[in-house]
């Protein structure tokens, strides 16, 4: 038998739907997975340095004010390290040339504290602030940790998209099965059965497609997930360095497919229901 020339959708609208179903699941899996992940990451970002500051000095008097306060107030500190002159000089080589005995001229005396709780942090903040810059690390990393929640921000809106177009896929999917298997629907309105029953039919064959769709998707996005957190980890250093799903986490993209499945099955009922009245 001869080929049709021009594509036929329905003659492979099986396979086309499947595919639909499986890049909307990846889709919505791989927005839900880096949104997770990277909110995980500010999470523990937060939980890492909220006890930590640093605190700048210049001028001798103002060193030995901050020495002093520093060792009154010893209980509350878990730990205080005053930084070299070798280690800033590193850390300001990038942007001032001519050497160590040039940058020894601009370097602030400089010491990381690590309080033993939040509370202390306020309790000695102000005495501190009056003699030097006193800097908490999640105020300096602050820009980081905004640039994690805008992100985190704009995944929900592609996810939302996302289910939108979903919703737009399955309500497609039905009314093709439909015309597809109209016959089929004419004979059993002839025969008597119910609405019910033939959008029960109806979502037995979108719930098949979504299962094999949404498998696909999801078996396909998890490797590309831990593929990124893995590379995300190689960097060792700031914010990408800390993102990752939790067994929780896992467990909730998990759901993602199920879900779809769920939501396709109620879109297939009501599209079947209107499809049904407008034939009436």
């Amino acid at each position: 038998m001869k080929k049709p020339i021009v594509f036929s959708l329905f003659r492979e609208q099986s396979v086309f739907m499947t595919a639909v179903m499986a890049i909307m699941t990846f889709l919505a899996v791989m927005a839900l997975g880096i949104s997770i992940a990277i909110g995980t990451g500010v999470a523990r970002w937060n939980k890492q340095w909220n006890l930590y500051a640093t605190v700048q000095v210049n001028g001798a008097e103002n060193a030995d004010a901050v020495q002093k306060t520093l060792m009154e107030n010893r209980g509350k500190l878990d730990e205080v390290r005053e930084i070299s002159n070798d280690e800033m000089a590193d850390l300001m080589r990038p942007w001032i040339s001519g050497g160590n005995n040039v940058l020894k001229k601009y370097l602030p005396k400089m010491f990381e504290i690590k309080f033993k709780t939040e509370s202390d942090i306020a309790a000695i903040r102000q005495d501190i602030g009056n003699h030097g810059r006193f800097v908490t690390h999640p105020d300096a990393l602050r820009p980081s940790i905004s640039a994690g929640w805008k992100m985190i921000a704009i995944l929900s809106v592609v996810l939302g998209i996302i289910i939108v177009t979903i919703g737009i896929c399955i309500s497609f999917i039905a009314k093709n099965i439909a015309v597809l298997h109209k016959r089929e629907l004419e004979i059993l309105n002839q025969v008597g059965a119910s609405d019910s029953f033939v959008a029960h039919q109806m979502q037995i064959i979108v719930a098949k497609i979504c299962m094999v769709a949404c498998s696909i998707g999801f078996v396909i996005a998890v490797p590309i997930i831990i593929a990124i957190i893995a590379v995300a980890h190689s960097a060792r250093v700031g914010l990408m360095a800390t993102i990752g799903i939790s067994g929780g986490g896992w467990i909730t993209l998990l759901m993602v497919p199920i879900l779809i499945i769920v939501f396709a099955i109620l879109i297939t009922k009501m599209t079947t229901f209107k499809i049904l009245k407008q034939e009436q």
